[in-house]
């Protein structure tokens, strides 16, 4: 065949088995398995094929005198990452990872690859920097580890809305073209919209704050998009958000119904996802609720005692939350409450016996910001009041203003960040591993 290999069509070739179910099949039972050559090695006239599927890996064993030549020919011009299918003999082996082989008597390749990647596929670490993993992103989705960490976040998102559901909650789904800023205008994506400008949604916050109204409790997990000019392993331009909303209740309310969630999804994980976080070593964050809280005040405190150059009302950067770390053990989940009002979105509520503070939270996970929830604000002139106080335009919020008049019930939520949650449950260092397709400062492609 001089190297080259004939690409065929499927025709009437159909799987009839996953790479799982080989192990349960009889001696020599004829199969076909389809998927990718996820390595190959060659012993001269023995090789080894692993076929990947959606599933796992077989074992393809092809020796001289056990397989036609024509198959063996084929072999030989294989290159990894090729589609294909394999008819062939079960054997059963128990040297084989799964248990059984197959015993090739028929080879279809559907595309074979012209060039090899420029990554393993095995390994939790690339050597290749991260850049070129991204260019090729659909061929990176193929490296173990982060087949491992997309299953994982499949099953975080099932059980997120398996969770929901079981509280009371409807899914919902609100625009991501917008008339105004959500929160008050900064790190805005503008769009052109027929003849006037609009913009991508920061957030769903004042459309599931009206939902409350009509349905009570609402969630929604869909993208968010936030133009930072940050370049860190933390920060994405397009995110998935996990927001939720309920009526007649506090940030009391959200904080349990939160760490209750956390709680669920990592038990959901641990029982569902147990090969994937074997295989890549993935140790799930252990956690009893109530989640430690500690107040915007004790964690002030803590680093002024620390000799660290704060004040009531500074932001408290993920820097500062290292240097605590071991003094309040902040290693895992943990609340921060009660923060100054003068940081905190136009929304949200204060403290009525402190105006200075707001009935906040934020959820960490170490120095890392997983989410945001308050209390909200269901009284129209106190919002415009805050909305003063901010230099907000009122006017441009007069859609979300005029149900005020229609008693809107008193209501809290919060917004979890999908990626930032992933990354932090399964230790990845970069947040764009969390993200199939990552959106950021420099990359609007793949």
């Amino acid at each position: 065949m001089n190297g080259i290999i004939e690409e065929v069509e499927m025709d009437q070739w159909r799987r009839t088995h996953f790479s799982s179910e080989i192990r349960s099949c009889s001696e020599n039972d004829t199969v076909i398995v389809m998927g990718w050559v996820s390595s190959i090695r060659d012993h001269g006239n023995l090789h080894f094929i692993q076929v990947k599927d959606r599933i796992g890996e077989t074992q393809v064993v092809a020796k001289k005198g056990d397989c036609p030549d024509s198959v063996l020919e084929q072999i030989q011009s294989l290159k990894e990452h090729s589609s294909l299918a394999v008819k062939g003999r079960v054997r059963l082996q128990q040297k084989s990872p799964t248990g059984a082989e197959i015993v090739p008597v028929e080879l279809k390749v559907f595309s074979n690859a012209r060039n090899a990647a420029p990554f393993m596929l095995q390994g939790k670490r690339s050597s290749i920097g991260l850049d070129i993993r991204l260019d090729l992103r659909a061929v990176d989705l193929r490296r173990n580890i982060l087949q491992s960490i997309f299953r994982i976040r499949h099953t975080l998102l099932s059980s997120i809305r398996e969770f929901l559901a079981k509280e009371g909650f409807l899914e919902v789904n609100t625009p991501k073209m917008i008339a105004t800023a959500t929160e008050g205008g900064a790190a805005l994506f503008p769009i052109f919209y027929y003849d006037r400008e609009a913009f991508l949604a920061q957030s769903p916050q004042l459309y599931k704050e009206q939902l409350t109204m009509s349905f009570e409790n609402v969630y929604e997990i869909g993208p968010i998009f936030r133009a930072e000019p940050s370049r860190t392993n933390r920060h994405l331009s397009e995110a998935i958000s996990i927001d939720t909303e309920m009526a007649f209740a506090d940030y009391s309310d959200a904080m349990q119904l939160l760490e209750r969630l956390i709680f669920h999804v990592l038990d959901s994980i641990r029982k569902n996802n147990n090969d994937e976080l074997n295989s890549s070593e993935i140790v799930l964050p252990n956690i009893k609720i109530p989640l430690p809280r500690y107040s915007y005040d004790q964690i002030l405190e803590s680093l002024m005692e620390s000799d660290e150059n704060v004040r009531y009302g500074d932001d408290i950067s993920p820097q500062a939350l290292k240097l605590i770390a071991s003094k309040l053990n902040l290693n895992s989940f943990y609340f921060i409450t009660d923060w100054p009002a003068s940081i905190k979105p136009f929304y949200v509520k204060p403290n009525s016996k402190f105006e200075a503070k707001s009935e906040s939270f934020d959820l960490m996970f170490g120095p890392l910001e997983i989410s945001s929830g308050s209390t909200r604000i269901n009284r129209k002139l106190e919002l415009v009041e805050r909305m003063r106080k901010q230099g907000l335009n009122i006017q441009k919020f007069d859609y979300h203003l005029k149900v005020f008049d229609y008693g809107i019930p008193p209501h809290a939520g919060f917004g979890v960040g999908l990626e930032r949650f992933l990354m932090s449950i399964t230790g990845l260092e970069n947040i764009r591993d969390a993200s199939l397709y990552p959106r950021d400062i420099d990359r609007l492609a793949p």
